[in-house]
């Protein structure tokens, strides 16, 4: 099976998608002339806008437990790495499948079938995902977003930028233990907003991403300094979210998550992990979020 980047559009944006993991490689802005989707480099961070299945960040020491086995992951899962099969596409719809097979059992003794459909509406895309399970029992999963969006050519310091949360005075947030690799349960920090504004700077993320529980964030847009707007991304009734960036790099990523990284010490069986979502055999699980360009 080859590999191929799949376009679709409306008067508004063009939207490029690879069968490698269902993922937008670039969303570009008619209107506006610019690219809304960081376009990649290897030296800050090779992706673009990855899908995040069967686990959103790291299991606790990269393995995790179900049913008296120990599995090997890797952080964020296998399906960003994987071609899907584009069973859909037309002028403004793409639909990928991606289903179990051997090498994905080695990690995940899960039968699923995991659909991903971009739709685009005027000046919006909606990301639909649809998990359903072709097993006899139940199965178990965390998923998310991690679409990075690009700041403007002529202004390329993050210092020049800052989020927005409507009817938001203020965040908690958990960060990323340097020396567990996971987050410590419960080390949590208030961040206060100023007018329900997140000013952005390479040091708000010196340690890694900054992860809020809880579903506290449904909506949030990214915005110049001089009042410019880029992206609004609504996420509602997503109980997680991460927002990331690398130093020096001209991009921050907004990330819709159900369900997020082990804390550090977790051990028990993936049935038992803190916002794990289970399907029962024959089921369906589904879940939408949606970038609006501003």
């Amino acid at each position: 099976m080859m590999d191929e980047i799949r376009l679709i559009e409306n008067d508004r944006m063009q939207l490029e998608i690879s069968d490698v993991g269902a993922e937008p490689q670039t969303i570009w802005d008619k209107e506006r002339k610019r690219s809304a989707l960081w376009r990649g480099d290897p030296r800050y961070w090779k992706r673009r806008a990855p899908i995040l299945f069967p686990n959103v960040g790291t299991n606790y020491h990269n393995e995790y437990r179900f049913d008296g086995h120990v599995y090997p992951t890797s952080q964020h899962g296998f399906a960003r790495d994987r071609i899907f099969t584009c069973v859909e596409q037309s002028g403004d719809r793409l639909v990928h499948q991606l289903v179990d097979d051997d090498a994905t059992m080695e990690s995940y003794p899960f039968p699923f079938m995991l659909t991903v459909t971009h739709r685009l509406e005027g000046d919006r895309i909606v990301v639909e995902w649809q998990v359903k399970n072709t097993g006899t029992g139940p199965m178990y999963f965390t998923i998310g977003g991690h679409p990075a969006f690009a700041l403007l050519k002529n202004a390329l310091d993050k210092k020049n930028y800052y989020l927005e949360f409507p009817d938001k005075t203020q965040l908690t947030y958990t960060l990323i233990d340097p020396g567990e690799g996971n987050p410590l349960p419960d080390n949590t920090f208030v961040m206060e907003l100023d007018d329900h504004r997140l000013a952005l700077s390479d040091e708000l993320f010196a340690k890694d991403a900054l992860i809020f529980d809880g579903g506290q964030i449904e909506t949030v847009a990214l915005y110049k300094n001089d009042g410019e707007p880029l992206v609004r991304m609504d996420a509602p009734g997503f109980p997680n979210f991460g927002i990331w960036s690398v130093e020096g790099a001209p991009f921050v990523c907004l990330e819709p998550w159900i369900g997020r990284t082990d804390d550090a010490g977790f051990t028990g069986d993936l049935s038992k992990k803190p916002g794990i979502t289970q399907v029962e055999a024959g089921d369906e699980f589904s879940a939408s979020y949606s970038i609006t360009l501003l």
